[in-house]
């Protein structure tokens, strides 16, 4: 019988199908939590140095992007020496944009820029009520935030798409960081950084699979 390393060929398709069977099922997982936290991307790593000290490179961040709460209310990550300082039209039109539209000054948010393919985290220093229609009092509010890095000197307009000054919360934020685990998301930033990383573990998950036995 044809055999790879005295392994027959069954059991090598059914551990092939049960590699198959665990990608699977991360997969789903990562749906389903993607599902439950309203985000394309319920977990992150944070790839730069710009949020230090709040967060080093390689931290493993949590985010939530469903019923964050008013604006002036609980939810995100604040940290420490931030001041909730309203910077909106306030009073009904805060009341009106909605629980999804909810964010406060000093949370941490990760947000994405056209062009761009690695989402941003960084913290919101300004938001704005803003009409869709203005000439329409009573139009649908949108909130339009204006973010900063901890650790840089200017705030991100410079990291914007061209002509834009705030980000628009509900099509660009993708949540708001509400848990993180420091270092755990560091092999991402290896993987990244030496791409053949990525080459040897595929190839040793690979040789795992062959040489398993029963």
């Amino acid at each position: 019988m044809l055999s790879v390393l005295g392994t027959p060929p069954r059991l090598l398709l059914s551990q092939a199908l049960n590699f198959l069977l665990i990608l699977s099922t991360a997969f789903m997982i990562w749906k389903t939590i993607s599902l439950i936290s309203n985000s394309p991307s319920p977990i992150v790593v944070v790839l730069s140095g710009s949020m230090e000290p709040a967060f080093q490179r390689g931290d493993l961040l949590v985010l939530w992007n469903r019923d964050m709460g008013s604006w002036a209310g609980t939810g995100g990550y604040l940290g420490t020496g931030t001041t909730d300082v309203e910077d909106g039209s306030g009073g009904a039109d805060e009341k009106r944009v909605g629980m999804k539209g909810g964010a406060r000054i000093g949370e941490v948010v990760v947000y994405n820029v056209d062009g761009k393919q690695i989402p941003i985290v960084h913290r919101i220093l300004r938001r704005h009520v803003l009409l869709n229609d203005p000439a329409d009092p009573d139009s649908k509010r949108r909130l339009a935030l204006l973010t900063k890095g901890d650790n840089n000197p200017t705030d991100d307009v410079g990291l914007y798409a061209r002509g834009q000054f705030y980000l628009d919360r509900e099509r660009e934020v993708i949540g708001s960081v509400v848990a993180y685990v420091p270092f755990v998301g560091y092999i991402t930033i290896l993987l990244s950084e030496h791409p053949w990383l990525k080459t040897v573990l595929l190839g040793l998950m690979g040789l795992m699979v062959v040489l398993q036995r029963e």
